[in-house]
């Protein structure tokens, strides 16, 4: 039974003086593994305090100093990737492959950001201008509960790579993968300050960050709605804001796709991480005429899955985080049959033989329309919408037709089509017969899934500043 009742503030685990306590279940058995005491405001001060004071002479860093420290973060979260990935699979029942790779993805996240950090000109000229790259200043970092170590990592190593001290607020239904990651960046022997981590509640520890005056960057990865209230929050300061928020990810399959390896790859991208996933493409277009190919493979494919243990390696679909997103997404389902929607697999209650736990069906519905909830709304569970198109305009008009632009998918056997189509989508990343990510590449949505890029160089610019030193000589 884990008890946590510490924030990471200055270099040390220290008490926090907040009074509230959440529990932790294991979404798998219901079973309650472990209580937190969240943060307060006024642990939330201490912890900006104690960034501020660090940012002085972090920010004086050379890039030698900075990778060093990159470094050492990168052995030290590798040295502990199984209790991260374990901690992921009991708190909110990633499966087992999934946790494995987002373990091994978080000490990643420093080497990209060294590797990034060496190649990036920190200075450069124009003419006789010199052009200055220098910390943006100390960075509020808020990430959620679906990926807490793999999110967490990749802002802090643009952070440190930028010269930028961070508060950072996990999600408070993440305690115990907050308390293993925290222990890892801990041995890692950064100077105190450097960063801090501490949880909390968005109205108290996440408004502090957000308004602070000495908080200058906010990188915040959730909810649209969220996001929206951390950038008013910080308005008044006109703080830097990048914002990683709500999906509706489309998948495109064209006339002339393999759907012996599509299906299975947009199913995939669909239900990724039992469904809770920003980038999850839960809309499935496909051609009319190759609709009823689609639904039987679709049919076929789906009703093949495992849906169980997480811990299980035979395991496809684990449980949904807690009995509130249980319910959400049961909701969703009914709502998608009373719009006249077609259950093709799956539907509401669990699956046989799981009795409890926060396990859904696996669901799959076809004549869905674009206007339907279910089409529209970021359901954060396995739910797939197909929606049949006549031509390649059609499919297009549907696919940019929400107010969501993170990712899209797009399958084909042609390689110049599906690039044509591709950018035609209004979506920050389209992954062309493949669901796997660039991880140097910008990463970051359009219209309001989000405003800047995360990840490679331009992830490195979101910390970053432009200094501008003119002379009437070249120097």
């Amino acid at each position: 039974m884990w008890k946590i009742d510490q924030a990471y503030i200055d270099g040390a685990f220290v008490p926090v003086s907040g009074k509230e306590v959440v529990q932790s279940l294991n979404p798998a058995t219901e079973q309650v593994i472990g209580t937190a005491i969240l943060g307060s405001r006024e642990d939330a001060k201490r912890a900006i305090a104690a960034a501020h004071r660090a940012q002085q002479a972090l920010g004086q860093t050379g890039k030698a100093e900075r990778i060093d420290m990159l470094r050492s973060l990168q052995a030290a979260v590798l040295a502990s990737s199984d209790p991260i990935r374990d901690s992921a699979i009991e708190e909110y029942g990633a499966p087992l492959a999934r946790a494995q790779w987002v373990s091994q993805y978080a000490s990643q996240c420093f080497a990209n950001a060294a590797q990034t950090l060496a190649d990036y000109p920190l200075t450069r000229h124009i003419g006789a201008t010199r052009v200055m790259m220098e910390p943006v200043g100390v960075a509020g970092l808020i990430a959620p509960w679906n990926s807490t170590a793999g999110t967490v990592c990749s802002k802090l190593a643009s952070a440190i790579a930028a010269g930028c001290a961070s508060v950072i607020k996990p999600s408070e239904l993440s305690p115990i993968q907050t308390q293993v990651l925290a222990d890892a960046l801990h041995r890692a022997g950064l100077p105190g300050g450097v960063f801090n981590i501490l949880l909390g509640r968005g109205n108290d520890v996440g408004d502090e960050i957000s308004s602070s005056a000495l908080i200058s960057k906010i990188s915040f990865t959730g909810s649209t709605p969220t996001g929206k209230v951390i950038a008013r929050a910080g308005l008044d300061t006109l703080k830097r804001v990048s914002l990683a928020l709500t999906g509706k990810s489309a998948s495109l399959v064209l006339e002339d796709a393999d759907l012996t390896n599509a299906i299975p790859l947009a199913v995939n991208a669909a239900f990724m991480n039992n469904g809770q996933a920003c980038v999850a493409g839960t809309r499935l277009l496909v051609p009319r005429r190759r609709l009823t190919e689609v639904i039987e493979r679709v049919q076929a494919f789906v009703g093949n899955l495992r849906v169980g243990d997480p811990h299980a390696p035979s395991t496809d679909l684990g449980p949904l985080v807690n009995r509130a997103q249980y319910e959400r997404v049961q909701g969703f389902i009914r709502r998608g049959q009373e719009q006249g929607a077609r259950l093709i697999v799956g539907g509401e209650g669990r699956p046989l033989g799981l009795e409890q736990g926060f396990f859904v069906k696996p669901t799959v519905f076809a004549e869905v329309t674009n206007d339907m909830d279910i089409a529209q709304a970021e359901i954060f569970g396995p739910v797939l919408s197909i929606i049949a198109y006549d031509d390649e305009d059609h499919a297009v008009d549907i696919a940019n037709d929400s107010i969501y632009g993170l990712q899209a998918y797009v399958f084909s056997s042609q390689p110049q089509r599906a690039l044509r189509i591709a950018a035609r989508l209004q979506a920050g990343t389209v992954l062309i017969n493949r669901i796997a990510p660039d991880l140097l590449a910008p990463f970051g949505g359009m219209k309001q899934s989000g405003i800047g890029r995360e990840f490679g160089a331009m992830g490195l610019e979101a910390f970053l500043e432009a200094k501008v030193v003119a002379s009437a000589e070249c120097v």
